[in-house]
C-alpha cells in the first residue's frame, strides 16, 4: 500500500510523494525495460531531497514477491522488473534508480559503454556539450547516444558486446584522446579546474548508472532525459522537469531503446 502521498519530497517545487508516484506510473513503460533483469541500486530519500539520503545496494526486507534479487559477491540487489516492484521502491522513498550496465544473468558483459561527463570547478554544461560532440566524432562510425545526467553533466552511451575490462580501457583511451584544456581522465580536483572529467571508471562490474527517465534528487525535480544530438547546441534548454520528460516521451518515444 502506498503511504504518505502528501509528503513533500522537493520542497522548493512543492512536489509530493504522490507526484513522484504519478510520474513513475506514467514513465514506467519506457523506464522498466532499462531496469528489467538488472541489479539496481536504490537512491532513497524518505524525507525528501532536503533530508538524509543514501544509496541502498542490499535489497530491503519486506519486498513483495514480484521483487526478485540477484547476488553480486555479498550484496543482494533488487530486480525491478514490473510496475508493482517499481512502486514498492518508490514507496520506500526511492527517487533515483541506478541499474548496472550488464544484465544480472551475464554480469561481466555490459550492454553499453558509458562516458560520464562531469564538469569540474569553473566548467559547466556547455563544456560538457562540447566534449560530448568531440566524443561523438571520435566514436564514429560506432553509433552513440546522449542523455542528461539530470544533475550537472551528460552521459554518452555506446552499444557494445565486449567485457567490462574492454569497455573501461576504451573509455579511458577516449578520454585521453581529447585536448587537455577541455577534458581529463584524472579524478583529483586539482586536475579538473575548468575541465570536464570523463569518468571512465563507470564501466565497472561494481558500478551502476542513473537510468534513462529516472528522477534525480536535485533541488527541484529533474529527469535524466535522452536527447537528440542537435539539442546540445543550446545547453540552456537541457534541464527537464517530469512533465517535460513525459511530453518528450509521448512525442518522440525512447531514443535509448537500443540500450534496453
Amino acid at each position: 500500500m502506498l503511504k504518505n502521498l502528501d509528503k513533500v519530497m522537493y520542497p522548493q517545487a512543492g512536489f509530493t510523494k504522490g507526484d513522484v508516484v504519478a510520474y513513475y506510473r506514467a514513465v514506467a513503460p519506457a523506464l522498466l525495460p532499462h531496469l528489467s533483469g538488472r541489479a539496481v541500486t536504490l537512491a532513497r530519500f524518505p524525507d525528501g531531497v532536503e533530508g538524509a539520503g543514501w544509496y541502498q545496494s542490499n535489497c530491503p526486507k519486506g519486498a513483495p514477491k514480484t521483487v526478485e534479487v540477484t547476488r553480486a559477491r555479498t550484496v543482494r540487489y533488487c530486480l525491478i522488473d514490473d510496475l508493482e516492484a517499481l512502486l514498492w521502491a518508490v514507496n520506500l522513498g526511492t527517487l533515483e534508480l541506478h541499474p548496472f550496465l550488464a544484465p544480472a544473468a551475464d554480469p561481466d558483459r555490459p550492454r553499453a559503454m558509458v562516458l560520464d561527463l562531469d564538469p569540474g570547478p569553473g566548467a559547466g554544461l556547455a563544456h560538457c556539450c562540447e566534449v560530448a560532440m568531440r566524443l561523438r566524432r571520435l566514436l564514429d562510425p560506432d553509433p552513440s547516444s546522449v542523455k542528461t545526467s539530470g544533475a550537472k553533466g551528460l552521459h554518452v552511451y555506446v552499444p557494445v558486446s565486449g567485457t567490462y575490462a574492454e569497455t573501461k580501457a576504451r573509455a579511458r583511451e577516449l578520454a585521453r584522446a581529447l585536448p587537455e584544456h577541455l577534458a581529463t581522465d584524472r579524478h583529483e580536483l586539482l586536475h579538473r579546474e575548468g575541465k570536464v572529467l570523463i569518468d571512465w571508471r563507470q564501466n565497472d562490474p561494481n558500478r551502476s548508472t542513473i537510468a534513462p527517465w529516472s528522477l534525480r534528487a536535485t533541488r527541484v525535480p529533474l529527469v535524466s532525459t535522452p536527447l537528440r544530438w542537435e539539442e546540445l547546441a543550446d545547453p540552456s534548454r537541457l534541464a527537464f522537469s517530469p512533465a517535460m520528460a513525459l511530453e518528450r516521451l509521448e512525442r518522440d518515444g525512447d531514443p535509448f531503446a537500443r540500450f534496453r
